[in-house]
């Protein structure tokens, strides 16, 4: 029997390239540090859409970012640390908020994203249970200056490639496209189809379907290393011993970078810390909501709404601090009303706080590709707040680049070493 592929992350994008992989009838192991779907998979809004899968770096965040030092309340905030890697990071940060780098990585995102929600029905009719539902996503704003703005902009970039409106509903009508928002609520509208996931639910289901198809998960070991002969990697080293492969997927998350030092190609990722936590409210909402000038946002997962925001740039760590947890709150009283009346009383009402330090590369951008320098190891992180978006299509591409050993055009933009670094 030949060795498998192992895949080392157990996240969405890891979970969905192992079952694709498997779907091709290559023999394939998961390698997971903790338990499958337990990193930034499991906290996030669970966004799976097509108008909200732009890079970070935007015209404009830059100085957006420079004016939230010292605030930690601000939806961006950024921590500047002591770290010449870390300027050096910002720098090429800044560099890619250049209109014209930001519309090319908005195309070459919106090109992978084509084929996303084929791809989620096609999970779905092979019995993987995604908990996909597509109400759409309603854009909330206190203002329809700032909603007709944001809507221009929106319209320009899709180019036709799906559903916007024409205009914004303004008033007392803006609220009614949604009964969970509030009258401060002035202007608002409607991306259709666009969908939402249960995170943790779907990371289960994909699970599920791998031990079906008789993938063996290894959770709650350390990767450490590899052992390697000439180009090619010949077994993952881990802490409770080797792990002999055929070939061998890193998506780590912000961990990858550490794993491919070892390969010698290290990877300049930043955790961009998002917050979230959920909440049972009494008029909870029927799309996912994107508040817009909080850049905040909430979405109906189950039974229970997950309200989630900001941007912490200050270092690779998944410190909580509660501050940032009470200005998602704030901000979201905006849209939804006075859902609570004192910040004291967020630890009654809340669940699952959560921090997650989702990999970002300075041009905002996933790595899909190659590991250079081997013909045998792949990467695929940096996908930050869009891993739920891009799993399947990451998965289902680099599946059959990891079987041709030729990379599908589509992924050309995402390939190691392209400018931006």
């Amino acid at each position: 029997m030949s060795a498998p592929v192992v895949v080392v992350g157990g996240g969405v994008v890891g979970l969905c390239t192992a079952y694709y992989l498997a779907a091709e009838g290559l023999a394939v192991e998961v390698v997971e540090r903790r338990a499958l779907g337990s990193g930034a998979s499991r906290g996030n809004a669970g966004w799976v859409c097509l108008s909200h899968s732009t890079p970070v770096p935007a015209p404009g965040v830059v100085r957006y970012a420079l004016r939230s030092l010292g605030r930690p309340d601000s939806p961006l905030y950024l921590r500047p640390l002591p770290d010449p890697a870390f300027v050096r990071w910002l720098w090429r940060f800044w560099r890619s908020s250049a209109p014209a780098a930001f519309r090319r990585g908005y195309m070459a995102i919106a090109e992978l994203n084509r084929t996303t929600f084929d791809l989620f029905d096609g999970l779905r009719e092979a019995g993987v249970e995604t908990t996909l539902t597509r109400p759409g996503m309603v854009h909330a704003f206190l203002s329809a200056a700032e909603a007709r703005h944001h809507l221009a902009v929106q319209r320009q970039m899709a180019d036709g490639r799906y559903p916007m409106p024409d205009d914004v509903v303004t008033g007392d009508e803006a609220r009614l496209l949604d009964p969970a928002l509030s009258p401060e609520v002035r202007a608002a509208y409607l991306v259709e189809g666009e969908g939402v996931v249960d995170p943790e639910a779907f990371a289960h289901g994909l699970g599920e379907a791998l031990a079906a198809a008789g993938v063996k998960v290894h959770e709650n070991v350390e990767a450490l290393g590899f052992r390697t002969s000439g180009d090619r990697v010949t077994a993952l080293r881990t802490e409770q011993g080797e792990i002999p492969c055929e070939a061998v997927v890193i998506t780590s998350g912000i961990r990858s970078s550490d794993l491919l030092s070892a390969l010698g190609r290290p990877l300049p990722l930043q955790a961009g810390k998002g917050y979230s936590f959920s909440v049972d409210l009494d008029t909870p909402p029927r799309h996912t909501l994107y508040f817009g000038e909080r850049r905040a946002v909430a979405s109906p997962i189950g039974a229970t709404t997950r309200i989630g925001g900001t941007m912490e740039l200050s270092g690779n760590n998944n410190r909580l601090d509660w501050r940032r947890v009470v200005a998602v709150a704030l901000a979201s009283r905006h849209y939804l009303g006075r859902w609570f009346d004192d910040p004291d009383d967020l630890i009654g009402l809340i669940r699952d706080p959560w921090v997650g330090g989702r990999p970002f590369l300075p041009d905002g951008l996933p790595v899909i590709d190659r590991v250079p320098g081997y013909g045998n190891a792949f990467a695929a992180t940096g996908h930050g707040m869009l891993g739920v978006t891009l799993g399947p299509v990451t998965g289902r591409m680099l599946t059959d680049y990891v079987r041709t050993g030729r990379r599908p055009e589509v992924l050309d933009p995402f390939r190691f070493g392209r400018p931006g670094w």
